[in-house]
């Protein structure tokens, strides 16, 4: 049974419109994913000797800062891992056992690189301590703990995936703990320190985090089994229909019809909302690169700037036309203007983009110098950015289920892995024109580049459309195609 499935995997995989793409992105992340895992191995190896060296107890420092490691582990599977799901509507009417299905969905969790990369931080760090003398029964029931623990973050995941709004939500809680330690009003680890230094020194504490990763286990199994029905957790939710004219956006003609209907799907739908409010906290993207002691090199100062006025740009212009994915096909078959479609998609992402700009106003306390690489950066996503998501858009052929709340696409995460690597080519060019600037003369200079390139790209706005709407036009047909996939 399980060979079937894993065949039906298979043919998924191969047979999707975006194949080459994912194939591409998948090699890459191996890469990516290679090199993070030597990272970690090279941390595990030296976390032991770099305490050591500082008169601190390598495995009580370990433990006092164990909560934010798995705080942090939980909030990036909750932003980038992938929930493997299946197409479940055709298995439930052949003579497949709804527990067999729901053992190989979680069992794919388990397989999870977010699972296994723990490995090369844990397990070189447990052997350095055996070298070193520790006591090996209660260096493996500690181990045990903590791959206990970082498989219940792999459960919690999965029940907390389709929860509104709560990456938000454990971020704010996760930066409240870490300012009021930062600033000494309430250090955290005061108190779970010694809860994970218990597991070591108590050798029968490791059946706590055991048991919890059995709870959550039994949770999702069940979740998932009482959902598998199409009454249930397959079906859509219906909500109250309201009204809402928007008669002001009338003025603007078809740009404005377009607007409208942008406006609503962003109120709407679950979706597209947890991607506006995730957008917000690009806001607080340059607390990490403006800060006096923050040690980043001044480069990177642009790319904060970037990111500070360019959420919205990011996260829900990033996917255009994926949005419209569900009334698409419906839509190509009228007589719709493809240069009006996206003028309304562009407006909408400069809007966002000075809105950002004026709510990041508060970086003034850094200085005027920190505020003006913030509008620089929002003149580099107005005049360039803007028209290479919009150009992206026409190559991103995965649709969007904007019933769901959590995830991009289907059973994917609304700011994923793949969405990150297509940003950098929208990153790099403003990196090196800062560069170039400052190194000739100064900061300002690097600046002004910048600036340049963005007003230079507004003035080209024209013809850069006049490209755009081609490439869309070639790439219609295939479009329609992918967004009438199911899986």
């Amino acid at each position: 049974m399980i060979q079937k499935f894993l065949y039906l995997e298979w043919k998924a995989f191969i047979r999707s419109a975006s194949f080459g793409t994912n194939l591409a992105l998948k090699i890459l992340l191996g890469f990516i994913a290679i090199l993070y895992a030597f990272i970690l191995l090279m941390v595990g190896i030296g976390a032991f000797y770099g305490l050591k060296k500082m008169n601190l107890d390598p495995l009580h420092e370990v433990n006092k800062f164990l909560i934010y490691y798995f705080l942090i582990d939980l909030g990036i599977r909750l932003l980038l891992q992938k929930i493997p799901v299946m197409n479940i509507r055709p298995l439930l009417a052949l003579p497949f056992k709804r527990p067999t299905i729901v053992n190989f969905s979680i069992g794919k969790t388990l397989l999870s690189f977010f699972n296994f990369l723990h490995v090369f931080f844990f397990l070189p760090f447990t052997i350095v301590l055996l070298i070193e003398g520790y006591d090996v029964v209660s260096l493996i029931l500690w181990h045990l703990a903590m791959f206990a623990l970082v498989y219940s973050n792999n459960f919690l995941n999965i029940i907390l995936t389709n929860k509104d709004n709560v990456f938000a939500v454990f971020t704010a809680i996760v930066l409240v703990l870490g300012g009021f330690q930062y600033y000494h009003y309430f250090d955290i680890t005061t108190y779970t320190s010694v809860f994970f230094d218990g597991l070591f020194n108590t050798k029968w504490m490791f059946l706590f985090p055991v048991l919890a990763l059995m709870g959550l286990y039994y949770y999702t199994y069940v979740y998932l089994k009482n959902n598998l029905y199409l009454d249930a957790g397959l079906s859509s939710k219906h909500e109250i229909a309201k009204t809402e004219n928007l008669t002001w956006l009338n003025q603007f003609g078809t740009l404005g019809t377009f607007l409208k209907n942008d406006i609503k799907l962003i109120k709407r739908n679950k979706r597209s909302r947890t991607t506006v409010v995730m957008s917000l906290l690009f806001l607080f993207y340059g607390l990490i690169f403006f800060r006096e002691n923050s040690h980043q090199p001044e480069v990177m100062r642009i790319f904060a700037g970037i990111f500070v006025s360019g959420g919205f740009l990011f996260t829900f212009g990033q996917f255009v036309p994926s949005w419209d994915s569900s009334y698409y096909p419906l839509m190509m078959t009228q007589n719709i203007s493809y240069k009006g479609y996206l003028s309304s998609k562009w407006w909408l992402v400069v809007i966002a983009t000075f809105i950002s700009t004026i709510l990041a106003s508060f970086y003034l306390f850094y200085g005027w110098q920190v505020y003006l690489t913030i509008v620089v950066g929002a003149i580099y996503n107005i005049g360039v950015n803007s028209h290479l998501v919009l150009l992206g858009g026409a190559y991103t052929k995965t649709p969007i289920d904007l019933a769901m709340s959590k995830g991009a696409f289907g059973d994917k995460k609304a700011f994923n892995t793949n969405t990150m690597l297509l940003s950098l080519p929208k990153l790099v060019l403003p990196l090196l024109l800062y560069w170039a600037g400052s190194s000739l003369m100064n900061p300002n200079l690097g600046l002004v580049f910048v600036a340049i390139a963005g007003v230079l790209g507004f003035s080209l706005r024209d013809k850069v459309f006049s490209l755009i709407e081609k490439i869309y036009r070639t790439e219609k047909y295939k479009t329609i195609n992918a967004y009438k996939q199911k899986s």
